[in-house]
């Protein structure tokens, strides 16, 4: 059965924008239910405005735990 987490992002432009570059890979956050999840900042690419990325997400993962597609569910 299909896994998902609900997250909070607000990650700026300058932050993402580092991401982008490679600087850093992957994204860890503390979910709403309190685990820690870590995934890769390019799911987060069709959510990037000019000032980050900013809102509520749903996170799922398939029954092997790998990233099957992320929801975005309200806009900051």
């Amino acid at each position: 059965m299909p896994q998902a987490i609900e997250i909070h992002l607000n990650i700026s432009a300058r932050k993402y924008l580092l991401l982008y570059q490679g600087v850093a890979r992957n994204v860890l956050v503390t979910a709403v239910d309190g685990r820690r999840v870590r995934f890769p900042a390019k799911i987060l690419q069709p959510f990037v405005t000019h000032s980050g990325v900013k809102g509520r997400f749903t996170i799922y993962f398939g029954d092997d735990g790998r990233f099957s597609h992320i929801q975005q569910l309200a806009p900051s």
